[in-house]
Formats: structure tokens, C-alpha cells, sequence
């Protein structure tokens, strides 16, 4: 297993790589947006070419651990999905400024029962192990607790019960061993409503148990406007006081994979003193950086961490912006 590790790092390297060099590409067409010369010639096809770099990459990775299991060829029934890799750049003014590369992937061995997938990337320790909605990342809160201390490569298995039970095992940086069971729930009582319902239950040898629920209501109001209320709840062993997060907003399809949103984010922990520790708005701007192969946002937000002390209490702004390739 140790080996299975040092492999994913080293797919987690050149998947970095390749995102890195389709930066500067995309980059030169937005700044040559205005020039009568179209380099979409120049930069497509280097950009592309950085997407099967990566996705080259995954698929040595998965067939490499595929064969562990038999002589069947991966080409006869294996599969990359839910890849992708990005780029971030983002800083709050009470916690300063970070950047990261995060890359995860989701692979069928066809070696493997059909059930049974193959996990692996680099992230947020935590929010892999709680099982945190993506809206609750540091990275759109642009809250800075997300460091490279924090962030590590894993790769585990993960076998489907049925539709709803999933349950995986894995290892994370220095061999942790970390495991989850995990049952998700969908209701559409009309046409423009729905409900979702998560619950993890997840062991590592840091948290010990744990558990996180998550509630999201979410109605369409027309089929360009979106609104939804999250909601999440996380406690350990290791600390028995609640966190709860919840997010509340609206999204706005601009047409061609353009979206705007605006979000009321705010958090809270039992026996702080506090009825809130962090709130804040944030408004986030996405589109298609190079053609359909790169995705660019940007975030601002301003935000209200909490003192038990008054005179302590601030303010902070806070930017962020990023890429995203998926393959």
C-alpha cells in the first residue's frame, strides 16, 4: 500500500504539471481577446493537450492498480470519471493569503467487482473525511485553515451498496487509515423543488468516530434562477462540540456555462460563547476560460468573524480566483 501511495503522488505531480502549463495559454487568449490575430489556433490545442497529459496520467495510475487484481486489459471496461484538477489562488484580510493545486478522480476497474470503484487525489483532509459539501470549502469561504499542512494525498476503495449506501476505506499521507459509510437521500416532490438528505459516519485514528449530516432545500424559480438553503453538521470524539455551517443563495445562469451567484455563508460551534462564529457574503462569477477545456471564477466576499469579546470583533474583504480543467 505503501507503494499504491507513492504512485498517486506521483500521478498527483503530473497532473499538476500539465494544469500549470495550460495556464499561461489560456491566459494569453483572454488578454488577446481584443486583438485582430485569433491565436484559438495556438492555445486549443496546447490546452487540450494538457487534458490528455493528465488524463494519461489517471489512467496509469488506475491500470497500474487494476492489474493487482487480474490479467483482464483496463481498456476492457475501465473508466476515469469525476476528474478534475485546479488551481486556486484566493486571501482574507484577517488570515492572509494561500494557494493550492487539488486534483481527485474516481476510477471502475474492470479487474475489480462492478460495484466496488477506485478513489484518489489531493485535498482538504478534512472535508474528504467529513464528507463536506463543496460550498462549505475553505476555498469558497475563502477561510485560510486550508494550508498544505492540511491538504494531503489519499487514494482508497469504495463499493456501492445500492443506491443510496456507499461505503470506502482508504489511506491519506504517513499511512492513516481512515474509513466511511455514507447514505444519501433524494426527494422531488414537484417538478421544481428538491430535497437532499447525507449522512457520513467516518473513523480515523485523529477524529476517532464521527459523523456529518447534511439538508439542502433547493427550488427552481425559473430555468435560468436557482435558489438553495445548505446546511451541515459535523461532530467527533475528538471534540464533541458541534460545527454547523449553513449557506444560503442564489444562482444565476448567464447561458454558455456562465453562472453568478450570491451567498450568505455562516458558521457556528457549540460552547464557544458565541450564536455565531464567522458569517459573511460572498458573490462568485464563472466562465469558460479557453473555449469548454478551462473554467475561470472569481469571489469577493466580506465577512464578520466573531470575538466573545466585542472590541475584538472585525471586519475582513476577501478575493479569490481560480481554474479548473476537467478530464
Amino acid at each position: 500500500m505503501r507503494n499504491f501511495l507513492k504512485k498517486t503522488g506521483t500521478a498527483c505531480v503530473v497532473t499538476a504539471v500539465a494544469c500549470l502549463t495550460a495556464i499561461p495559454c489560456a491566459t494569453a487568449q483572454v488578454s488577446d481577446a481584443t486583438s485582430p490575430v485569433d491565436n484559438g489556433e495556438d492555445s486549443g490545442p496546447s490546452v487540450e493537450s494538457a487534458r490528455e497529459t493528465v488524463r494519461s496520467a489517471a489512467e496509469w495510475l488506475a491500470s497500474g492498480v487494476d492489474s493487482w487484481f487480474g490479467t483482464r486489459p483496463f481498456s476492457e471496461g475501465g473508466k476515469v470519471s469525476d476528474g478534475q484538477i485546479s488551481l486556486n489562488l484566493y486571501s482574507r484580510q484577517d488570515q492572509g493569503g494561500d494557494s493550492s493545486v487539488r486534483f481527485n478522480a474516481r476510477f471502475n476497474l474492470p479487474n475489480v467487482e462492478a460495484k466496488t470503484y477506485l478513489f484518489t487525489g489531493r485535498d482538504n483532509w478534512q472535508g474528504l473525511i467529513t464528507d463536506k459539501p463543496a460550498a462549505f470549502s475553505t476555498k469558497q469561504q475563502l477561510l485560510q485553515s486550508d494550508t498544505a499542512e492540511t491538504r494531503a494525498v489519499f487514494a482508497g476503495f469504495g463499493r456501492a451498496v445500492n443506491d443510496s449506501v456507499d461505503a470506502r476505506i482508504g489511506l491519506q499521507d504517513g499511512l492513516k487509515l481512515f474509513a466511511q459509510g455514507r447514505f444519501r437521500r433524494l426527494w422531488m416532490p414537484t417538478e421544481n423543488d428538491e430535497f437532499e438528505f447525507s449522512q457520513t459516519v467516518f473513523l480515523t485514528g485523529q477524529d476517532h468516530l464521527g459523523s456529518s449530516t447534511t439538508f439542502s432545500i433547493q427550488h427552481q424559480f425559473s430555468p435560468a434562477l436557482v435558489g438553495r438553503w445548505l446546511n451541515a453538521l459535523t461532530v467527533t470524539q475528538a471534540d464533541p462540540n458541534a460545527e454547523w455551517s449553513g449557506s444560503l443563495g442564489a444562482y444565476r445562469s448567464m447561458g454558455q456555462q456562465r453562472l453568478l451567484s450570491l451567498e450568505i455563508l455562516a458558521s457556528s460551534k457549540q460552547n464557544t460563547g458565541l450564536s455565531l462564529t464567522d458569517y459573511g457574503v460572498q458573490v462568485r462569477w464563472e466562465q469558460p476560460v479557453d473555449h469548454d477545456r478551462l473554467i475561470g471564477e472569481v469571489i469577493v466576499g466580506h465577512f464578520w468573524p466573531q470575538s466573545v469579546v466585542a472590541g475584538e470583533r472585525t471586519t475582513a474583504w476577501a478575493l479569490g480566483t481560480g481554474l479548473k480543467m476537467r478530464f
